[in-house]
């Protein structure tokens, strides 16, 4: 290379370094230049020229040469295109549309929203979020791959998810600014003081987001509701609806429907009448929807005939109606301590449609026949009106028929003999359906019980053997009716459960066996995980092993193809027992009557669900809804039970090791059932080592093992009620704990 050469190619690359530094004295970003602005321009839905970028980005009037510069560059490079003075990014084969997850670190994943999209999802830098957020729809260009991984940026964000938010409030300058309570929201919302509704600092607000920002520069908003004291039940509970969007009212025009409804008090038409048949409610005390109704009689063979009475939801709820497209948006009923967000109005769910005592109701009967030994030989369905004689509690039945307390069977003496055959029938299925490998999981559930704005207790949620009666008729009716409409060829949503991945099964595996479970030879059917569940049963190893297995399960869902229910070993199952608080049972019953008239002799069937939709599509919705409502209810006990510890800094507790990981170890509380972390760097008696494939932490010098399952005393060390993360640490080295290799 000539000297002439040379010395170009260093004034080439100061020129270029110093082209850098000029720009890093207008923008607090770590990108090169030419990055910044390409992510700027595939953000916009139109080319815009050099003054617009330079003002959008906020340069200032003298970085527009710049600009100009980096601009000719990306033109030549092919990255962007020029027309009349305008520039934009040019389009890509590896652009795609993808929904955002962000994870509290700050950086995310791009999940496709193509269903027959394949691979990992796509990770996203911090840098190369611009300015998108938790749940954007967005589009994404691939980038690169990292570790068997696709890397991408965000182009444009296509819809925003977050439209408003719940934060805490803290006055500062000319307004102040609103931290989200989501710790996935890394960003603060700037309030100006004429937005700010005189809110006090230190306050819960509710903010409406009125301008996105920049990558210089935040988001801001306005505050539309004060909520109050951020450290109260009810604040807390209102926050998690917000961060779910969830809905609190019903609108106008379908309480306006509601309204208009007249009770069906006449058996007529195609209805059976069924008021003869000795019907009860078996439901939680707080219950106040009964959409259920069971009554057993003998046969004159030893068998059973049972009867599932079911609300007739779909006699008041037509399809398409305004009612019906609130339903299928909400899509379940979300259950919240001391709080019920309904799928439908309360004059419907608590009234009309409600299986109260002593009042004539429209219902769905699925009457089943099952011989003595407990197999089902006959099944028809027929709607019907009914009349509940009894609404009794799991705690009354369990009292009068398993505990067989003299004043309770006294008491209803009238329904004892029926309530005796329930029991047997309800052992017989519940035999049957263990013996063909159906799981048992036995993972006992908090409860938290509230007065008022308080947090009485958190505790273990009440469960006896007439819940296990009624979960045995429940199951055996959906069962039935999916079986039949498979077989008459109707077409509805099932509710399926695949195969579980087998590399969950290999990790799952090897922890039950580091936990010291004899397994037999591994093989993927429902027997072989109900066998070893029966392995752990009764021993300190059965929680965590309840919990590992339900963790390597597959999510159900519900979808118009059947394919089985694995968890249940079941070849056929939907949801028909519910139509208060779950829409596929409202489709599932709509479906029923669709056969019943055909084979009546009707010629068309009624729709079965609102315009223009199809069964995959209202599949994949309500699936997505049901998991909202998990979600949402496990946020909330989330927060209930860091409200619950926030006064309890440095109180002692017994606690199982449920989770262990190379930072440290996952905890649950023995009596209150709730989770937390205990972190490595506080385990300063030793220097522990991390044994990944037997789930245990070992100290180097002392050899004293942590392992999954094990029992441990910890102390309360931090709540964080943004992040709802608690933190302990060991009192002491348990000798329970304490293995020699």
């Amino acid at each position: 290379m000539t000297t002439k050469a040379k010395r170009r190619r260093r004034v080439g690359k100061k020129d270029t370094t110093d082209r850098y530094h000029a720009w890093a004295r207008h923008t607090r970003s770590s990108q090169p230049p030419a990055t910044q602005v390409l992510d700027f321009l595939g953000r916009q839905e139109r080319p815009l020229s050099i003054s617009a970028i330079a003002k959008g980005m906020g340069l200032p009037h003298t970085a527009r040469g710049q600009v100009r510069e980096l601009l000719g560059e990306m033109v030549r490079d092919g990255k962007v295109r020029e027309r009349k003075n305008r520039f934009q990014a040019t389009g890509t084969a590896d652009e795609l549309e993808a929904t955002l997850d962000l994870t509290a670190r700050g950086f995310g994943f791009a999940i496709p929203t193509d269903p027959e999209a394949t691979g990992k999802d796509i990770f996203i830098a911090p840098h190369n979020l611009g300015t998108a957020s938790q749940g954007d729809a967005v589009l994404v260009q691939v980038t690169g791959r990292s570790r068997g991984r696709r890397e991408g940026r965000v182009v444009k964000v296509l819809n925003r998810a977050i439209s408003r938010l719940c934060g805490i409030y803290t006055r500062g300058g000319r307004g102040g600014f609103v931290t989200p309570d989501n710790d996935r929201l890394p960003y603060t919302v700037l309030i100006r003081r004429k937005n700010a509704m005189n809110a006090e600092d230190g306050v819960a607000v509710l903010v409406e987001i009125t301008d996105y920002g920049t990558e210089q520069k935040g988001p801001e908003g306005r505050i539309i509701e004060i909520l109050g004291d951020p450290y109260s039940v009810n604040v807390q509970i209102r926050m998690a609806i917000e961060q779910f969007d969830l809905q609190r009212t019903f609108p106008p025009q379908v309480e306006q429907e509601v309204a208009r409804l007249e009770p069906l008090v006449e058996c007529t038409g195609d209805r059976a009448d069924l008021r003869d048949v000795l019907h009860v409610t078996i439901d939680g005390e707080t219950a106040r929807d009964f959409d259920d109704a069971i009554c057993v009689e003998p046969t004159r063979r030893g068998g059973y005939r049972l009867y599932v009475s079911i609300a007739d939801v779909s006699h008041y709820v037509r399809p398409d109606s305004a009612i019906d497209r609130e339903a299928y948006s909400r899509g379940t009923s979300v259950y919240l301590p001391d709080l019920v967000l309904p799928m439908l109005p309360e004059r419907l769910s608590n009234d009309l449609c409600s299986l109260v005592p002593d009042q004539d109701r429209p219902a769905f009967s699925a009457i089943l026949e099952f011989d003595a030994k407990g197999r089902r030989i006959g099944q028809s369905y027929t709607r019907s009106m009914i009349r509940s004689r009894q609404r009794f509690t799991y705690n009354t039945v369990h009292r009068t028929v398993y505990l067989e307390e003299k004043e309770e069977q006294r008491r209803h003496a009238r329904l004892l003999p029926m309530l005796r055959s329930a029991r047997r029938l309800a052992d017989l299925l519940h035999k049957r359906r263990m013996q063909r490998g159906s799981l048992g999981f036995t993972i006992p559930e908090a409860f938290i019980t509230l007065d008022g704005d308080r947090i009485a207790s958190i505790g273990r949620a009440e469960r006896n053997e007439a819940h296990q009666m009624i979960e045995e008729f429940m199951l055996a009716a959906n069962e039935a009716v999916a079986e039949t409409l498979e077989e008459a060829g109707e077409p509805v949503l099932y509710r399926i459960h695949e195969y579980p991945d087998p590399l969950k099964v290999d990790a799952f595996t090897d922890a039950a066996k580091a936990l010291g479970l004899q397994l037999p030879p591994t093989e993927i059917t429902p027997a072989w995980f109900a066998r070893v569940l029966d392995e752990a049963r009764g021993t300190p190893a059965e929680y965590v092993v309840n919990n590992l297995l339900l963790r390597t399960m597959q999510q159900a869902r519900y979808a118009p193809e059947n394919v089985g229910h694995f968890g249940l070993a079941a070849s056929h199952y939907l949801h028909f027992t519910s139509p208060i608080r779950r829409y596929p049972d409202l489709v599932a019953h709509r479906v029923l009557h669709n056969l019943l008239l055909r084979q009546a002799g009707a010629d068309s069937a009624r729709p079965v669900l609102p315009a223009d939709t199809t069964l995959a599509e209202a599949g994949v919705h309500l699936s997505k809804r049901e998991r909202i409502a998990i979600d949402t209810e496990r946020n909330v006990q989330a927060r209930l039970s860091a409200l619950f510890l926030l006064d309890r800094i440095d109180e002692e507790f017994d606690a199982i090791i449920s989770g262990v990981t190379s930072f440290g170890l996952f905890v649950e509380l023995f009596e209150y059932f709730i989770s937390g972390a205990i972190p490595i760097r506080t385990m300063k008696d030793d220097y522990y080592l991390f044994d990944s494939n037997a789930h245990r932490l070992i100290g180097e010098r002392s050899n004293r093992i942590y392992q999954l399952g094990g029992q441990v005393r910890v102390r309360l060390d931090h709540v964080d009620m943004r992040s709802k993360r608690i933190t302990f640490s060991l009192v002491n080295n348990d000798p329970g704990n304490r293995r020699r290799n």
